[in-house]
């Protein structure tokens, strides 16, 4: 799992609170639908990475039956040999269902994201994926009246 993902995966979880996920089998059309994208710009300078971030922002992450929504540039410090470093931006968005991810591909904000940003892009890689459960090890919560 990349961090970022895992990253991702940590908030839902405080965003989710416990005990209102329930049992999901992998594969499972009726749960939830993890949508990641790996924008690579043709020009990766930073005023391009920022417009493509923002444009994300503006036009993905409201959208009905979203559950997460993040998006961000690479983290460049890290660079081993398993980091993938072919990429600018990502996108990262967790869905209630597969029905909630149709609707919004077909919707008009989707489809003006993809038509203001596209000439920018070098190669896009999208990874949709079923979300068989939550764990969130060490998250710890704090009530609103803790210090």
């Amino acid at each position: 799992m990349t961090l970022a993902k895992g990253a991702a995966l940590a908030v839902l979880g405080m965003a989710l609170g416990a005990g209102t996920m329930h049992a999901l089998k992998a594969g499972d059309e009726g749960g939830m639908l993890g949508h990641t994208v790996f924008f690579t710009l043709k020009d990766g300078s930073k005023e391009n990475v920022d417009k493509c971030v923002n444009a994300c922002r503006k036009y993905l992450a409201k959208h009905e039956g979203t559950i997460f929504f993040a998006c961000g540039s690479r983290a460049e410090e890290f660079s081993r040999e398993v980091n993938d470093k072919e990429f600018h931006v990502s996108l990262h968005v967790i869905f209630k269902t597969k029905a909630d991810h149709d609707r919004y591909q077909d919707h008009p904000d989707h489809k003006k994201f993809i038509e203001e940003c596209k000439d920018n892009w070098a190669k896009v890689r999208v990874f949709d994926d079923y979300l068989a459960g939550m764990e969130t090890p060490g998250l710890i919560r704090k009530s609103a009246a803790a210090p």
